[in-house]
């Protein structure tokens, strides 16, 4: 005797060896014994060998019209074998009971499991949907079949146009173009993006690098929401001086002057400017928010993305020829450059001056400084001489005087149209720790510092920045930055760029008016805005890096290089002379650093921005200081002065 059972939502057939009550002891037609329950068997035969009955029944079952049974069944709850006494005989055959039992179980939409061997017909309604939900799927599948050959003979179908940067970016893994596209991809043997670019869908590799960044950081656009603009106040006291700026070319947020006052008893006392956005800000407030929601400036060649609004920027910005609010920190400074004095105060300050890069380099740099009389005559020229000086004596008061010490170079980007459209970029070297950058950083760094400490004294919490065994990280609690040398470290100068300057701002305008502080001791809405601060500036960096590398790579492309000279920094990682570009090169022999290289550039991979070399040629490695030890140290003083001069944060340290 044979018998047809249930197993697992499967059905099975088998010869039965011995049975109990419960159970069976069975053997398939391949000779494997299994233990079966007594009530999962649904039918037994005997006149029909095992391994036809199953081929048998399955044939006779899809001649089965599913809509007849279905309409046959009624709406009451039934066994198998009494639809097939109706559907085929009073007496049907085995083969017919197990062809109707397997045409049930095997249509769900159509018919519900109620219990061993029962079923209940769909209701009407449910059956429609369910068809509904069929043919949709064999509408998608056939689309999905018709979109994949598409992909794999190179075009992008037209339905999938308008998602492509969905796809690229954000993609919604359950919807069908992206299941068409990933199939594709397999069958490929590609990424997704790798056939999506061989398809032509990248013609524009800096607008996909940028769509990425925007779809992550600005999935709601770039624009910010209907703002009532504070108004600047116009009551605050007369500084009584005239400050100067120092920016470059497009800087618009200017956050910081400067000025010197000549004192009657011989000292002169420095002023230092910061713009007072805060000033028309209220806790909780739509502006408020949108500092807490963009964290800072986002730049990168060819344009950037401000955390303010143009209006309030344009009534905040320390801009020539206005009189502007300004948190101001005052210092009394010796003929020997001692500070004896030190105050900080809201006022008014006129701004005589918006002094740019490149009017400033061809008469205050290194080479006029060091002439006994400063070389010719310019604007600001007494001034600037002066802070100069007073800069070279702030850094040897924190132990970083080194005049020896060799410099690598800052660069900046301008990318421009040519005569035909085509975006092209131009890099130009500016040397750091020149006499600009210097008398920046370091009126920035005492800024910084001080008003950190005041805050600290004052127990008003703030957000500092810390550096101990070769770590920086954002903290609340004052504590030393061994690579600046000074004992605590906020930053507060740029409140119009960085979030963090901006609650800083806040924390400071509490202290100098005696008001209870926007975040309180363990306020843990300080905690947050620091936590979000800092992992969104640092994704900008990353972001601003990436943009860098990729026009670096555009530079070497549009000018034909086909060999650069480079230095290895470690293992394989390499810095290109003459560019700000790290990259790995794959590939290389093992090298000490400071090892000169020549390499023939082979080919670009802009969609990993990446670059395949040949070595021609390594010379005798150089001595070198320590890279990541040189980094760490330069770090924040490359931050002072390129936020401080309008220009973007450092680029991340290694590629």
């Amino acid at each position: 005797m044979n018998v047809f059972y249930e197993e697992s939502g499967d059905f099975k057939v088998a010869a039965i060896m011995s049975e109990t009550d419960a159970t069976l002891q069975v053997e398939d037609a391949r000779g494997k014994r299994s233990k079966i329950k007594a009530q999962d068997v649904r039918i037994r035969f005997d006149k029909i060998a095992l391994a036809d009955f199953m081929p048998q029944a399955a044939a006779l079952a899809e001649e089965l019209d599913l809509d007849f049974i279905w309409e046959v069944a009624g709406g009451e709850e039934f066994g198998f074998l009494d639809l097939a006494r109706e559907y085929f005989s009073a007496s049907p055959s085995t083969l017919e009971q197990a062809a109707m039992v397997m045409r049930l179980h095997g249509n769900p939409m159509y018919f519900y499991r109620k219990g061993k061997g029962r079923y209940k017909a769909a209701p009407e309604e449910n059956l429609r949907a369910a068809k509904a939900g069929q043919e949709k799927k064999a509408r998608e599948a056939a689309l999905m079949a018709e979109w994949q050959a598409e992909l794999l003979a190179g075009r992008v179908p037209e339905a999938l146009k308008s998602h492509i940067k969905t796809l690229l970016h954000r993609p919604d893994k359950n919807t069908i173009e992206w299941k068409a596209l990933a199939a594709a991809a397999d069958a490929a043997q590609k990424s997704p993006l790798r056939l999506l670019d061989s398809c032509g869908a990248i013609p524009d590799v800096e607008a996909w690098l940028l769509d990425g960044f925007l779809a992550e950081y600005f999935p709601k656009g770039t624009g910010f929401p209907a703002i009532e603009l504070p108004p600047a106040p116009t009551d605050l006291p007369d500084a009584g001086v005239r400050a100067f700026s120092i920016d470059d070319a497009a800087t618009t947020e200017i956050d910081d002057a400067l000025s010197v006052t000549p004192l009657a008893d011989g000292n002169t006392r420095v002023g230092i400017h910061i713009a007072a956005p805060t000033l028309g800000v209220a806790a909780g407030s739509t502006m408020e928010n949108v500092v807490l929601a963009r964290l800072s400036t986002v730049y990168f060649p060819g344009d950037k993305i401000t955390m303010l609004p143009d209006a309030v920027v344009e009534s905040f910005t320390l801009a020539e020829g206005r009189d502007c609010p300004a948190v101001s920190l005052y210092v009394t400074v010796t003929p020997e450059f001692e500070i004896v004095a030190s105050e900080s105060r809201l006022d008014r300050v006129h701004i005589a001056a918006n002094l740019r890069h490149h009017d400033l380099d061809p008469v205050f740099n290194e080479e006029t400084v060091a002439l006994p009389d400063g070389g010719p005559d310019y604007p600001w020229k007494t001034e600037l001489l002066y802070l100069h000086r007073f800069a070279i004596a702030l850094e040897k008061a924190r132990g970083k005087h080194d005049p020896n010490r060799v410099e690598r170079p800052d660069y900046s980007f301008a990318i421009e149209p040519d005569a035909a459209g085509v975006r092209r970029v131009r890099i130009y070297p500016r040397k750091r720790g020149s006499p600009m950058d210097k008398l920046v950083a370091e009126l920035m760094i005492l800024c910084n510092s001080t008003w950190g400490k005041q805050l600290a004294d004052a127990r008003i919490p703030a957000i500092y920045r810390a550096q101990a065994m070769g770590r920086v990280k954002m903290t609340t609690t004052p504590s030393p930055h061994v690579g600046l040398g000074v004992a605590q470290y906020s930053w507060a100068s740029s409140p119009l760029r960085r979030a963090a300057d901006f609650i800083n701002q806040q924390q400071l305008l509490a202290m100098l008016s005696g008001e209870p502080p926007r975040y309180a001791q363990r306020d843990p809405m300080l905690f947050a805005a620091l936590r979000d601060f800092d992992t969104t500036y640092n994704a900008y960096a990353e972001f601003q890096g990436r943009m860098e590398r990729y026009w670096c790579l555009r530079w070497l492309e549009q000018q034909g290089v086909q060999e650069a000279q480079a230095t290895v920094v470690k293992e394989d990682l390499v810095r290109f002379d003459g560019l700000p570009l790290m990259l790995r090169i794959a590939g290389l022999p093992e090298l000490a650093r400071g090892t000169p290289l020549k390499l023939q550039l082979i080919r670009t991979d802009y969609l990993d921005l990446a670059l395949e070399c040949r070595l021609l040629e390594a010379g005798e490695p150089t001595a070198v200081v320590d890279e990541e030890e040189e980094l760490l140290e330069a770090a924040e003083l490359e931050a002072e002065v390129a936020v401080a001069e309008g220009d973007a944060p450092p680029a991340p340290a290694v590629a």
